[in-house]
């Protein structure tokens, strides 16, 4: 017999197209909403509050050393709602200029921005982050995709502070979901070219293992259908 699925309950419904979730201490959860421009709030009774108003499409976030939110946002982008419902991205904003890291003060809802390129160029479109014990992080940019070319996306590492950003793997296919060993000697990033569909988010446990969603892949007469996995580090 098969492992059984475990169950799922809906908290919040009408987001439109949260990602990047965040738990706080108090059991309340934050998420992104790219097709919003928002950084959100879900209470555990299911309330949605909206933190602060980022613009452009925020993405991954992470609580940095300092108790604030930092946030990958991809320039923004077009979206077009499904005929049974639903929301998918169909390319970058009219406005789209640069992505951008972004911090947030969860008191105030003040957003500053900390980054919008790196050594050789503007950033294309940071995706999702994750913090090192020395207060540093890691991101991804996944690229951006335009009508008749394509900005390659890689892996970047920079200070909390805004002082310094460090180009540290080009290129890559689309890079999305990051996370960094228990020792921290190892950066695991998620990709979209392998016999996986489309992987996005990587969450490490405290026994080394990892969890990781893949988001299926839909081609001309088939789907292939996503689903959470978990994986061990070795």
């Amino acid at each position: 017999m098969g492992e059984e699925s475990p169950a799922f309950r809906e908290i919040a419904h009408g987001l439109r197209f949260p990602e990047g979730p965040v738990v706080l201490p108090d059991g309340s959860v934050l998420v992104v909403e790219l097709a919003r421009g928002t950084l959100s709030r879900i209470a555990p009774s299911g309330r949605v509050e909206v933190v602060a108003e980022t613009g452009g499409g925020p993405n991954g976030a992470a609580i940095g050393p300092d108790g604030k939110v930092y946030l990958c946002n991809n320039g923004g982008m077009e979206w077009r709602e499904g005929k049974r419902g639903g929301l998918r991205p169909v390319g970058p904003a009219a406005d789209y200029v640069s992505g951008s890291i972004q911090r947030i003060d969860l008191a105030t809802g003040q957003v500053e921005t900390l980054y919008e390129a790196g050594p050789h160029g503007r950033l294309g479109a940071p995706n999702d982050i994750v913090f090192d014990r020395n207060g540093g992080f890691w991101f991804t940019d996944l690229g951006k995709a335009f009508h008749r070319h394509a900005q390659r996306g890689g892996v970047f590492y920079a200070k909390a502070d805004g002082s310094e950003i460090r180009e540290a793997i080009f290129p890559l296919i689309t890079p999305n979901g990051i996370g960094l060993s228990a020792g921290e000697d190892r950066l695991y990033v998620a990709g979209q070219h392998g016999r996986l569909g489309a992987p996005y988010d990587i969450v490490f446990d405290r026994n080394g293992g990892f969890w990781f969603t893949d988001l299926g892949k839909a081609f001309h007469r088939h789907a292939q259908r996503g689903g959470v996995f978990y994986a061990k580090a070795d």
